[in-house]
């Protein structure tokens, strides 16, 4: 057994108190089931848990992931940002479908969401980037998401410039930046089990509503 193999074994889940979960009680609809559930892992003192991951798929079929921040939560769908000629930007615009992962450990929670990726409007990709920090507005109007970088001198340079004009010009415009929604057709919630007996309750959209359904986990 190697070193690394041990300290993964060695290692515990969910060294906490986890809290029950009755789908029975459960909203007719997930949106409303995520924000309490949102709200439950703030005030558990979770580390950025506005932090997901979105899995997309490249030209040639194959799944790629990364993590970025939740911007909204709403009736039309979860929100994020990114810019369109970003890697995540470009395999949307071919297949505009994603999957998103949330972990809460100090709940011992996830919450999966899949469904089409939407895009917001102009203004609405504009009011979204200056709702954000200066610093968000920097690395947005850097702009090269993605792209091969020769060096970190290179990246230094440009930061600074653009930290200059952030700072200088509040509302400058982003042209490429743009606001992303997943409009749900299945939205999964995962509570754990000290005993492994985890609860995961599904919901999937239909033409006349939500249908919700248990799975084995």
């Amino acid at each position: 057994m190697t070193d690394f193999h041990r300290t993964l074994l060695s290692l515990r889940v969910w060294d906490t108190t986890l809290p029950s979960f009755d789908p029975a009680g459960a909203p007719p609809e997930p949106l409303a089931l995520f924000h309490d559930w949102f709200a439950e892992a703030v005030e558990a003192g979770q580390t950025e848990p506005h932090a997901l991951s979105v899995a997309t798929v490249d030209e040639d079929g194959r799944p790629d992931v990364r993590t970025v921040l939740l911007h909204d939560a709403d009736e039309r769908g979860w929100h994020f940002a990114s810019h369109a000629t970003s890697a995540k930007g470009r395999q949307l615009a071919a297949r505009p479908e994603a999957a998103l992962g949330f972990y809460w450990p100090a709940r011992g929670r996830q919450v999966r969401v899949r469904g089409h990726v939407a895009t917001g409007t102009p203004e609405e990709s504009y009011a979204d980037l200056h709702a954000r920090s200066t610093g968000a507005l920097a690395s947005a109007l850097v702009s090269r998401q993605s792209e091969v970088l020769d060096s970190l001198d290179t990246l230094a340079e440009a930061s600074a410039a653009a930290w200059r004009r952030a700072e200088a010009e509040p509302d400058a415009p982003a042209p490429t930046w743009v606001l992303y929604v997943v409009e749900p057709a299945e939205v999964e919630f995962f509570q754990g089990d000290e005993r492994r007996r985890h609860v995961r309750l599904r919901y999937r959209r239909e033409a006349d509503g939500w249908t919700r359904e248990l799975l084995w986990p």
